[in-house]
């Protein structure tokens, strides 16, 4: 709700913004389109011996799969809504770091975001860390796609969202009921004076 804010005062400074802001943007922008799914994707690269990090809203519908961002260069952001799956999505991005003498190190991706523009839900920011560095392209398909299947098929669920609090009655404890062979806890403490 807060970010949904920032969003929109963003579109009303017209400041310049960075990757992590044009996220938000991009959420902003599209919560009005039900059937756009909305996920954050993350990477972590390594060139001349420091380590970068950057951000893209990743975009699924109608079957397909592209990206909204902001970067300098042009093939580090948006990537229109023509990939057949995901992974081809993240070794598209892969290449075009190559491409720039980045080596991808690590890829994170978010669960979808909600389209209600007030909610309190906290975004995902890494459901799946893949650190492709250390992985073949086949392995890093197989898990990319099980992944993209499960967010489609909504199986996989945001760790905060919580069943809704039941109203417990005054005095009552909610933890579950002790087995009849646990032990007791003692009544007191010793006293140590």
């Amino acid at each position: 709700s807060r970010l949904m804010e920032t969003a929109r005062e963003m579109t009303r400074e017209s400041l310049p913004i960075k990757c992590l802001e044009a996220v938000i943007l991009g959420i902003y922008l599209t919560n009005g389109q039900p059937s756009v799914e909305r996920f954050p994707i993350s990477f972590k690269t390594h060139f001349s011996g420091n380590y970068f990090h950057h951000v893209v809203l990743g975009i699924y519908c109608n079957g397909r799969y592209g990206s909204l961002g902001m970067s300098r260069r042009s093939d580090l952001m948006d990537k229109p809504l023509t990939y057949r799956t995901l992974s081809d999505l993240i070794f598209e991005f892969e290449d075009s770091y190559k491409k720039y003498l980045h080596s991808v190190k690590k890829v994170k991706i978010g669960l979808y975001v909600p389209h209600e523009p007030h909610s309190f839900q906290p975004i995902e920011w890494k459901q799946l860390v893949l650190n492709v560095s250390k992985m073949m392209r086949t392995e890093v398909r197989k898990e990319l796609e099980k992944f993209a299947r499960d967010m489609r098929l909504k199986i996989l669920k945001p760790s905060s969202a919580h069943s809704p609090m039941k109203e417990r009655p005054r005095g009552k404890s909610l933890s579950p009921r002790r087995r009849q062979g646990s032990p007791q806890r003692r009544a007191c403490r010793r006293d140590k004076s």
